[in-house]
C-alpha cells in the first residue's frame, strides 16, 4: 500500500484546526490531531479519518512522545501545524502571575517545543512544512491583553528565526497572522450582523491559504502572511 504523507495538527479544536484537518484529508494526507482534551475531537475524527493523541504542548516529554507516536503509527509528518494558544485578559496590575506563566508556556514555549521536534524530523528527511498560527496580538499589543501579546510576539520571533535557519535546508517555516476573529462554523453564527457577513474570517478560507503556502515553490517561499476580513479597518 502506498504511504500517505502525514499532517500533524497540534492544539486541535472545532475551528481552524477542523478546517485544516478536512483540507489535508481531502488532499490525500493522513491526519493526526493533538490536544489536551481529545474527547472533543470525536466527530472530527469520524469525518476525516484522523487519529488523536493527548498532549500538553508545554510539556517537553509529552511533545516528544507525540512525535514518536505520529511517526510510528502514521509516518514522519510532512506538515506540522502549531495552533495551541492561551490568553489571560485584564489589566496588567490584576493578572495572576501563575496564570500568565501557564498561558505563555502554552503559546510560546509550546511553539518552541513543537517546532523543535518538527525540525528534528524534517531535517533528517530533507523537507517539510512547519506552520505557526499567529494573531493580531503578535504584531500589535492591545490593552488588557499583555499576556497574549507576550505569547504571540514570542511565537512570531520563533517562526522568523526558524525560517532563516531552516529554509536553506528545504524546510518551509511559516507564520500566519490571523488578524481578526474566526467565524464559528459549528453553530453557523455570523457575529456582527447580517449587514457584515464577512466581518469574521471563514476557517475554510484560512485553510485554503495554509494549503497554498504548503504548495508554494521554494523559489518564492513566504515566511509570513496576514489573513484578515476585507471589511475590517486597519
Amino acid at each position: 500500500m502506498e504511504n500517505k504523507e502525514v499532517a500533524l495538527i497540534v492544539g486541535s479544536g472545532s475551528g481552524l484546526s477542523a478546517s485544516l484537518a478536512r483540507k489535508f484529508s481531502s488532499n490525500g494526507l493522513s491526519v493526526m490531531l493533538a490536544a489536551r482534551n481529545v474527547d472533543k475531537l470525536e466527530d472530527l475524527t469520524s469525518e476525516t479519518g484522523a487519529t488523536t493523541f493527548q498532549c500538553d504542548t508545554a510539556d517537553s516529554g509529552q511533545v516528544q512522545k507525540l512525535f514518536e507516536n505520529c511517526t510510528s503509527t502514521l509516518g514522519a509528518p510532512k506538515i506540522v501545524v502549531f495552533n495551541a494558544s492561551a490568553r489571560v485578559r485584564g489589566p496588567i496590575t490584576d493578572i495572576d502571575p501563575d496564570e500568565a506563566q501557564n498561558a505563555i508556556l502554552t503559546t510560546a514555549y509550546g511553539g518552541f517545543l513543537v517546532g523543535r521536534e518538527a525540525a528534528k524530523v524534517m531535517v533528517e528527511k530533507g523537507s517539510g512544512s512547519i506552520f505557526f498560527t499567529g494573531a493580531s496580538a503578535g504584531v500589535k499589543g492591545f490593552p488588557n491583553s499583555s499576556v497574549f501579546a507576550v505569547g504571540k510576539f514570542g511565537l512570531r520571533g520563533l517562526a522568523q528565526s526558524m525560517a532563516r535557519e531552516l529554509h536553506p535546508k528545504n524546510i518551509h517555516v511559516m507564520h500566519i497572522v490571523v488578524d481578526g476573529g474566526i467565524k464559528n462554523v459549528a453553530t453557523g453564527r455570523v457575529e456582527g450582523g447580517e449587514d457584515q457577513p464577512d466581518k469574521w474570517l471563514d476557517p475554510d478560507a484560512i485553510a485554503d491559504t495554509y494549503w497554498h503556502l504548503h504548495s508554494q515553490h521554494r523559489s518564492s517561499w513566504s515566511w509570513e502572511i496576514e489573513v484578515r476580513p476585507w471589511v475590517e479597518k486597519f
